[in-house]
């Protein structure tokens, strides 16, 4: 190695270090994060920084011009870097198209960076950047990688327009980010178990310790809760909504086989116990779906959260053959009201849907009806509503004698305050998909074809 390139090495890496000091003076909320990376010379890295995750390998050279035309360029990249390993942008590439998803994953760092109104991260306006971000916040309240993602899947983007995308938010080498190796699996997941960790603590220092140092960085903490959010499983979370009740079936369990085996040695055919014919189950009889039918919520997506519903149902125990569930279309008033009796009507709902509605969202309209109906004896077990929206809107004050689930696509933003007794599950449109797909069930399948409850 000559004496120039080490010296290029070691100019490069002053140069990471002030970056670091200087952020770390400005964000101290980002202390954990800012310390996650070694540095190392990585002289084959074809921009000025890129990273495995565990490693931040610099181009001494490439780092040296871009401190001489100023230092916030330097102080970007290196928080750029960073961002994605905080947002675990790395381990999600392996199910993606690698053109789309890396210029997600950079749009949504540098959204974050844009936002960041600190001088040493201060950019400057670039026209062709903030019109791609008011496109993607037409179908999404937060700009996260996934939706991004979606996104650039939607719209058909020619080769020439995803190029100019590409120039605009290209900053950091992703090389590094391509599918471990079998034998790597196990550390890459650890890797992505250790940047979850810090993004939490990250999290709950902005929340709590750090939130009065923390401002100006909603949108890192966005972000930090798209990336720690736990994995939800949508079947399970329905089951919450059921009640005890008898039905027609042997209980195994609360048989005492000791007093029938007894009663056919002592007597020959004769048990002295017989199996109880009924068995207690948890099973949801009454339910409420209400949709908001804003000019925020899509069709489609509401489409396939019935779907996603209908599928579960059909595939588990949980409903009883006959069931009572109100559908109510609601946007600041309610719009359409539907009562389903099985599962079969459901399905033709799903099929047939249209939305009603499209102005302003008011949650309020909905509960009042549900207490109507309640008065009126159209439930006997009402356990739980959901309500499908993004989670904006006029929310009641009292908590109703029931639980509720506010289920949204995505992550609201910060200033959407929700009541505290409000269930929050955040179900993204893959999830949705994932879930039907794991059950084998699609609005194709014939119903006789569907296991019996």
């Amino acid at each position: 190695m000559s004496e120039q390139q080490k010296n290029l090495d070691q100019v490069g890496q002053d140069i990471l270090l002030a970056s670091r000091n200087e952020l770390y003076m400005n964000l101290p909320y980002l202390d954990v994060v800012l310390c996650g990376l070694e540095f190392r010379p990585g002289r084959e890295v074809t921009l000025s920084l890129a990273t495995d995750g565990q490693m931040l390998y610099y181009n001494g050279s490439f780092l040296a011009e871009r401190y001489l035309r100023g230092r916030v360029l330097c102080n970007r990249a290196y928080l750029h870097v960073l961002l994605h390993c905080m947002l675990r942008h790395l381990g999600k590439k392996y199910d993606k198209a690698p053109e789309l998803w890396d210029l997600a994953c950079d749009a949504a760092v540098e959204s974050i960076l844009d936002e960041l109104h600190y001088p040493c991260l201060d950019g400057g306006f670039v026209p062709a950047k903030q019109k791609f971000y008011g496109q993607c916040r037409a179908d999404m309240p937060v700009l996260t990688a996934e939706g991004i993602y979606r996104h650039l899947q939607q719209q058909n983007y020619t080769e020439y327009q995803l190029a100019q995308l590409q120039r605009a938010f290209l900053v950091d080498d992703h090389g590094l980010w391509a599918p471990p190796e079998r034998e790597q699996k196990e550390r890459a997941q650890q890797q992505d178990d250790q940047w979850r960790d810090r993004s939490e603590k990250t999290r709950t220092a902005m929340e709590t310790v750090l939130a009065g140092q923390a401002t100006g960085g909603q949108a890192v903490l966005e972000q930090v809760k798209v990336a720690t959010r736990d994995d939800v499983d949508y079947r399970a979370f329905l089951r919450r909504f059921a009640v005890p009740r008898e039905i027609m079936a042997v209980d195994g369990d609360g048989f005492d086989y000791t007093y029938y085996t007894y009663g056919l040695r002592l007597y020959g055919n004769m048990p002295l116990v017989e199996h109880p014919e009924t068995r207690e189950e948890k099973r949801i009889e009454d339910f409420v779906i209400a949709i908001d039918t804003s000019m925020s919520t899509n069709g489609e997506l509401v489409r396939q959260f019935l779907a996603c519903t209908y599928a579960i149902l059909r595939s588990t125990e949980t409903f009883t053959r006959k069931v009572n569930i109100y559908i109510i279309q609601c946007d600041n008033q309610v719009r359409k009201e539907t009562v389903i009796e099985d599962l079969e009507g459901l399905r033709r709902y799903m099929e047939n849907f249209e939305l009603s509605g499209g102005s302003a969202t008011d949650f309020r309209p909905v509960f009042e009806r549900v207490r109507e109906l309640q008065a009126e004896g159209a439930f006997t077990s009402l356990r739980g509503l959901i309500y499908f929206t993004d989670g904006m809107g006029l929310y009641p004050q009292k908590r109703p004698p029931y639980d509720v689930a506010f289920v949204l696509l995505e992550e609201p933003p910060l200033s959407v305050k929700m009541p505290p007794w409000a269930i929050r599950l955040v179900l993204d449109t893959p999830a949705l998909e994932r879930t039907v797909k794991e059950l084998d069930l699609t609005l194709d399948t014939d119903i006789e074809e569907l296991p019996e409850l």
